[in-house]
């Protein structure tokens, strides 16, 4: 039978689906990455990103179409990581555009979203590349177009995207090289279209394979809910209440659990009931926690009782906002992205206000860069991202608060740093951007670490556990060696101009071999300063800067 219009709970059922198929391919998309690097790959941005909008989701009532796109919209949006992460926020931003006042979604305004939501992504990348998650989004917004004049079933609809979508993605290798040569398929489109099944999957009621509960069905596994009692707009009910029935009597039957889940939204929201006949997880947000306990009871013995008063946590909160609020503000911030302790600590002595956790190994999402920003103590703020793929997040995140900020396109530590030491408090905050800008310009980066799978990059056969040297990003040197690696850069960045090499070495690398490259450095480029720092970074052995 024909589905010529869908409600919100269809919409919510299409995304948790989505949500739970992308987890579930993650490590697949995640090996479509042609740049071996052991970086935030694009499977787990954006399966981060999926569950930040699930968590929202969750945590709010969303009887809609407009409701829904809403809430994932808004959840994608603080959760987003990496750039496809935030190109996907994008997508869901633009379809929530559409959507917005609207009770349910019939084909023409299915075919409007999904051509809104290309449109808001690539108005949020500077520079759109072809061959990528964008493409596919567009192409099969514009053959949607043309398909729905055709047939206003929904379902065979998402059924055409997937065609759609399928035959544009198989075409990226042509668009960009990089994929042709490593033979795979752009990732981020991948990840699209996986999410994109999981919907399909949801619209003709089919379970996703192999998993263990139905979260198609709006449910979801013990310790994927996380409840953020900060992104509660109000709080109607004020006491968070959660608890297992650890024996269920032998009587029971599904249909009881299901009785006891709609009993507990008629006294609070936020109710969450999952688990079998051997185990039921419940947690619900009500008045009467006593009563949700109460009914619980009729079904078995409890445990692991546990309630919070949210409305003292939200006192407690809004005190402390209010005394941050009463201290005198800087005049200038810095926000800055490393991992490593000793990264850290020297970032922290050229007064960057906050280090965000994160980088290479794990990009931070937009929420967590705009909490850095809100909870400095200045109205200007300078962020470095200190990674290619973190910028984008940083821009979107500057976009988010009232205040000013600048964000400068630092792709590696050391040019963080050269653009922290290049700040003076005296100027202005356009001045200090050009001057930050132009320091982190000037600062050459080669970075030393090992390859995480096997490929062919840019001319090279890669192999997995090979010792890679990377020069401002670029894979310049292959070999077995972290020291003769490092050297082998250094001879390539090194030129009569230098004047200061700055070592990092990793928290694998003991101090003695450090000491031991150092040593060769200096012996070799005498006419150069030479520096060495502890930067503790996992995964990278060395980070070498040239200036």
């Amino acid at each position: 039978m024909p589905i010529t219009s869908i409600d919100g709970v269809m919409l919510k059922e299409m995304f948790l689906s989505g949500a739970a198929l992308l987890e579930r391919n993650r490590q697949n998309v995640d090996a479509l990455n042609v740049f071996p690097v052991p970086d935030g790959d694009t499977g787990t941005n954006m399966s981060q990103t999926m569950s930040a909008a699930v968590r929202e989701l969750n945590a709010r009532s969303a009887p809609t179409v407009g409701d829904v796109a809403n809430t994932v919209a808004r959840g994608a949006l603080k959760g987003a990581r990496g750039n496809s992460g935030v190109i996907l926020s994008q997508i869901f931003r633009g379809i929530s555009r559409v959507l917005d006042g609207a009770e349910e979604m019939d084909a023409q305004l299915f075919a409007k979203a999904l051509r809104q939501g290309a449109d808001t992504a690539y108005k949020a990348v500077m520079k759109p590349k072809e061959g990528t998650i964008l493409t596919v989004a567009r192409v099969i917004a514009e053959d949607l177009e043309k398909e729905v004049l055709k047939t206003n079933d929904l379902m065979e609809l998402m059924e055409f995207v997937l065609k759609s979508g399928d035959a544009i993605l198989k075409k990226t290798p042509e668009m960009l090289p990089v994929l042709k040569q490593a033979g795979v398929v752009d990732s981020g489109g991948k990840g699209l279209m996986v999410l994109y099944a999981g919907f399909n999957a949801a619209l003709h009621g089919e379970p996703i394979e192999d998993m263990e509960l139905n979260q198609a069905a709006g449910m979801t596994l013990p310790g994927e809910f996380v409840d953020d009692h900060e992104a509660l707009e109000e709080i109607t009910f004020a006491y968070c209440t959660e608890f297992i029935v650890s024996h269920p009597k032998p009587e029971v039957r599904d249909s009881d659990v299901a009785r006891l889940r709609k009993r507990l939204e008629r006294i609070g929201d936020c109710v969450l009931v999952i688990g079998d006949l051997e185990v039921i997880k419940v947690h619900v947000h009500t008045n009467d926690p006593g009563k949700a306990l109460q009914m619980a009871l009729e079904l078995g013995e409890l445990d692991a009782i546990k309630i919070d008063n949210m409305l003292e946590e939200h006192r407690e909160r809004q005190a402390k906002m209010e005394a941050q609020a009463a201290a005198q503000p800087k005049k200038f911030g810095m926000v800055a992205v490393a991992l490593g302790d000793g990264l850290v600590e020297i970032l922290k002595d050229l007064q960057v206000d906050k280090v965000v956790d994160g980088g290479q190994t794990m990009n931070p999402s937009i929420e967590d860069l705009l909490e850095a920003i809100e909870a400095v103590n200045s109205n200007e703020i300078f962020v470095l991202p200190n990674n290619s793929n973190i910028i984008l997040a940083a821009q979107q995140a500057a976009e988010l608060t009232e205040k000013t900020v600048h964000v400068l396109p630092t792709k590696s530590v050391p040019m963080g740093i050269a653009a922290a030491v290049a700040f003076q408090e005296e100027l202005s905050g356009e001045e200090n951007e050009r001057q930050m800008d132009i320091a982190a310009s000037n600062m050459h980066t080669g970075s030393v670490t090992y390859a995480v799978r096997d490929t062919n990059f840019d001319g090279k056969d890669i192999h997995q556990g090979d010792i890679m040297g990377l020069i401002d990003n670029k894979i310049s040197t292959l070999g077995h060696e972290a020291d003769e690696v490092s050297m082998e850069i250094l001879d390539q960045m090194v030129t009569d101009d230098s004047g200061l090499i700055t070592i990092f070495y990793g928290e694998e690398v003991a101090e003695e071999d450090a000491r031991a490259l150092y040593d060769r450095v200096v012996e070799k480029y005498e006419l150069c300063d030479v520096e060495i720092h502890r930067g503790g970074q996992p995964l990278y052995y060395y980070l070498l800067a040239v200036e």
